[in-house]
Formats: C-alpha cells, sequence, structure tokens
C-alpha cells in the first residue's frame, strides 16, 4: 500500500521549473489580455516577443546546435522588430542575451561528452588582444567605464562563437543544414530588399520611425552629373549599411555552397544559381559603390580560386569552368530581367556607379574614396595627444550615443572614419599592432586550411570563409571600423571560421556523384 502511494506522488510530482514556466505563462496570458482589451496592441507586440524568446530559450537549453539557428535568425530579422517598436533597446539587447544562452547550453553539452578541445592556431595571440582590451577599459583618459564595457563587449563577445561554429560541423549532414538555413534567410531578406528598392522607403519602414533611425532608413544617393536618385533600401534592417553589408557575407555563402554543390550532386543547384542571381541583384540595387565594387570583386575572386581549387586529377575542372560561366549567365539575366521590368530602378544606379566610379568620369571618386581619404583619416589619428595610450576602447564606437544619451556623459574626443585611426584613437598605437597581429595569424592559419582542402569538396566553402575575414580584418577594417562593429558581420566572422578550421575533419558521408564517375577519393582530399 505505501508503495503504491509512493509511487502515485512520484507520478504527479511537479517540477519547481514546470512550476515557474506555468506562472510565468500565466502571467503573460492575463498581461496580454488586459493589452488587449484596452487596444494597446505596441504592448501585446511585447508580450508576444517575451513569450517568443521564452520558448526560444528553452529550446536553446534543450539542444544548443538548434540555439545557433534561433540565435542567427533572431541575429537577422531583430532590426525588423526594434524599427516597428520605436527602437527599444531591450530589443537590441536581446540577441546577446540569446548568444549568451547558447554558450551556457554549449558549454553545459560539451562538459557531459568526451571530445578534443579546439585550440585555434592564433589563440594565444588573440588572447593578448582581448587582454589589451580589457585593460583599455580603465583607460584613464575616457570619461565612463560604460564606453570601455560597451567596447570590450563589440569587439570580443561574439569570439567564443569559433568555438561553437566549431563544434556544429559534426557531420556532412549538419554542414547542409547550416548552409541550406542561412540561404534560405538570406534569400527571403535579399528578395525583400530587392522589392523596396523597386517600391521605395515606404515599404518595410514605420510611417513614423524613431528619431535615431529616421535617417538611417531615408538615405537616398544623387548622381554628380545627371541628377539620378535612387533610394538606399534597408530590407528589414534599420539602415542601409546594415543591408548592404549583409548582402557581402550573405553572397559569400552563395557561392561558397554553389561550388561543394557542384562536387558533390545535382541536387539544390539551380536553387543555388538562383541564389547567386538574387545576390548580385541586390548587390547591385544597394546603391552602396561599396557593396557593388565587392559584388564584382568578391565574384571574380571566388571563381579564379574555384578553378584553382578544383580537383584537376579527376577531369573536373572543365565542370568547374562550365558552372563558373552558367553562374555569370546567371547574373547577367537578372540584371536583364531587372532592366526589362524595372529600367528606372536599375538606370538611376548604373548612373550612380559610372560617374563616380569609372575613370574616365569628371566626378570619379574611386581613388579617394579607397585610398586618399582612409589614409589622410588614419593620419589624422596621430594628431591626437593621447596616440601613444589612446582614450579607452569604445570612446568613438558605434553605440556611443546611446550611452552619452542613458549616463549622461560626452566621450572624450570625436574620432576619426579610418578603421585603423580609430583603433590608434582608443587603443593606441599598440592597439593597432595587435590588430594587425591577429588578424595576420587568423588569415594566415586560415589560409593553410584553405590549401589543405584543395581538390576536395570543401574547397569552395573553406575558400570563401577564409575570404570573408580576410576582407573583413584588412580592407573594410582599414576604411572603417564600423564593419567589424556591426554585430551581424562580427557574429558570423567568429562563426565561420569556426566551421573553417572544422572543415579538414569532416568526412564525407557518400562519395560525390562526380567522383564516382572518375574514380575513388583521394585520401588527400580528407586529413
Amino acid at each position: 500500500m505505501r508503495l503504491a502511494l509512493a509511487s502515485s506522488s512520484s507520478r504527479f510530482r511537479v517540477r519547481p521549473l514546470t512550476v515557474v514556466i506555468y506562472v510565468i505563462g500565466a502571467v503573460l496570458a492575463y498581461q496580454s489580455a488586459q493589452y488587449l482589451i484596452n487596444g494597446n496592441f505596441v504592448g501585446l507586440a511585447y508580450a508576444a516577443i517575451v513569450c517568443v524568446c521564452g520558448v526560444i530559450v528553452i529550446g536553446i537549453l534543450r539542444n544548443w546546435r538548434n540555439g545557433v539557428y534561433f540565435f542567427l535568425s533572431w541575429l537577422l530579422f531583430e532590426d525588423f522588430i526594434r524599427k516597428f517598436l520605436g527602437n527599444n533597446m531591450a530589443i537590441y539587447f536581446a540577441k546577446d542575451f540569446l548568444a549568451l544562452v547558447v554558450l551556457i547550453s554549449f558549454v553545459a553539452a560539451q562538459r557531459k561528452i568526451k571530445e578534443t578541445n579546439f585550440r585555434p592556431p592564433f589563440l594565444a595571440v588573440l588572447l593578448i588582444f582581448v587582454w589589451f582590451g580589457a585593460m583599455q577599459v580603465f583607460n584613464p583618459a575616457s570619461t565612463s567605464i560604460w564606453f570601455g564595457l560597451m567596447g570590450f563587449k563589440i569587439f570580443f563577445y561574439y569570439v567564443p562563437l569559433l568555438f561553437v561554429g566549431y563544434a556544429l560541423l559534426n557531420s556532412e549532414q549538419e554542414f547542409r543544414r547550416f548552409f541550406r538555413v542561412n540561404i534560405s534567410l538570406a534569400l527571403v531578406i535579399m528578395a525583400l530588399g530587392i522589392t523596396q528598392s523597386i517600391l521605395g522607403q515606404g515599404f518595410l519602414n514605420p510611417s513614423q520611425p524613431a528619431d535615431d533611425l529616421r535617417e538611417l532608413s531615408t538615405l537616398y544617393r544623387v548622381s554628380p552629373l545627371t541628377g539620378a536618385i535612387a533610394y538606399r533600401p534597408t530590407s528589414v534592417f534599420v539602415s542601409a549599411s546594415r543591408y548592404a553589408n549583409f548582402i557581402n557575407v550573405a553572397s559569400l555563402l552563395v557561392y561558397g555552397f554553389a561550388g561543394y554543390l557542384l562536387l558533390r550532386q545535382k541536387k539544390g543547384r539551380l536553387l543555388a544559381f538562383i541564389a547567386i542571381a538574387t545576390a548580385a541583384t541586390a548587390g547591385f540595387l544597394t546603391a552602396s559603390r561599396g557593396t557593388f565594387l565587392w559584388t564584382i570583386i568578391n565574384l571574380i575572386a571566388t571563381s579564379i580560386a574555384f578553378i584553382w581549387g578544383a580537383p584537376w586529377k579527376q577531369g573536373e575542372a572543365r565542370r568547374v569552368l562550365r558552372a563558373v560561366q552558367r553562374a555569370a549567365l546567371a547574373v547577367a539575366l537578372g540584371i536583364v530581367l531587372l532592366f526589362i521590368t524595372y529600367p528606372d530602378a536599375l538606370l538611376s544606379r548604373l548612373a550612380i556607379y559610372q560617374e563616380t566610379l569609372s575613370p574616365s568620369s569628371t566626378a570619379n571618386e574611386l581613388t579617394h574614396r579607397t585610398w586618399s581619404y582612409p589614409i589622410r583619416n588614419l593620419l589624422g589619428a596621430f594628431g591626437y595627444d593621447r596616440w601613444p595610450w589612446g582614450y579607452g576602447i569604445g570612446t568613438t564606437a558605434l553605440g556611443g550615443q546611446y550611452v552619452a544619451r542613458f549616463f549622461r556623459v560626452r566621450p572624450p574626443v570625436g574620432g576619426v572614419e579610418s578603421g585603423y585611426g580609430t583603433l590608434v584613437v582608443e587603443m593606441g598605437i599598440g592597439g593597432l599592432i595587435l590588430w594587425i597581429t591577429v588578424s595576420s595569424a587568423i588569415c594566415i592559419s586560415g589560409w593553410r586550411v584553405v590549401r589543405s582542402l584543395k581538390g576536395s569538396p570543401w574547397f569552395p566553402v573553406g575558400f570563401v570563409l577564409f575570404w570573408y575575414s580576410f576582407v573583413l580584418l584588412f580592407p573594410s577594417t582599414f576604411a572603417g571600423i564600423q564593419s567589424y562593429e556591426d554585430y551581424l558581420l562580427n557574429a558570423y566572422l567568429w562563426l565561420g571560421l569556426g566551421l573553417l578550421f572544422r572543415l579538414p575533419t569532416i568526412a564525407l558521408s557518400s562519395p560525390s556523384e562526380t567522383v564516382a564517375r572518375a574514380g575513388q577519393i583521394q585520401a588527400s582530399w580528407i586529413r
């Protein structure tokens, strides 16, 4: 009898976590009902966001791998929520909370399994740079420690994603899942951006944006000679620059995965070529000269690299050449289709690019914007008194206006637009030297991995991950630190580096169609 009662009581025993979930759910349901009764739809939207975030957090704690995709999805669409809810800072920091939950779940899971710890080749210099950045938080020239904490978070908060990315790819199936999810999300965002480029700022933007976001979402570019006007689209983001930066990331992911599919299977290739055309069209319509140039440079660089890294011994170089030709044809067809359907959208942007980038144009700004202007700003950083030691990390960073507003402090200096110059202003000449050292170590070790992948299906993806890190750490940062400080680019940098270093250890799940026709897979493909 006692045993029966004991088993009955244990059956109906409720865990404390379950009670907490039920209580929180009841409170949210009651509050949502109050918002609905009072017609407070903004408050109702916040309640819905809290519910969604709660479900996401539970899902992340149950499975950190799914948590990575939850985090990336929120990262991509957070701005869309924020710009329609008045630029609420609680939404802005939600991604950092989700990243923390992912890391906690990841560490807890890793402690339960026996797996070789990943030690990146550049770990030593990276830790020195992290230590140096931590010291700069307490720079006596900084007017508030909150500038330093914000700057440290911007520079280093997503660095642990390096280890998450390495552990994420434990099989070819997980590899395909990662790229399919990211490319699917990218296609949605780029398609919306293309639509907005044609329809104008009234699409995907609130009628009355927050004061901090109004200028960012209503930017137009005018050609200097003919006066052609083009809207700079934001898509789901709050600013045109963030959308333009995302296209650079998305296009490289598309190119790399398309190259992998070429060497592994036929299924999905048509969608990959459609994605290539979409990425090229979206990049053209941004009215951003930097994005336009990098779209062309990335296409050329990846095409040359894919031909160089093709499995020549298996006779696949000819197929790679044909694939490159088809990709170029897909890009051309996308541009032609745009010209036929919406000629004004294409011609206005073409006028801007031709008049400001062509060497034959009297309004050419190519040399000035890519070299003269950044160099002048870099040299301007040495005009500050504290250039040997800096004024503290974060004192000129993105988001400094929010620190100044909330804590009623002013940054000690205005800063410069050069990325290298910003490093000098914030962390002194030592910060610039450490940045170049860490960046060089990352790129050198990454290139070694890429060379080891030559001739394998992993090479296209490995190259685009390496290329992205090189572009972000060197030319993009040289022009302006805003690229690295963009949380989207930052997160994909460290996550992508983890993926890159994991690629040589992933076993191919089955022989590729192309290699099966040629013979056995060479042992040197997987090392």
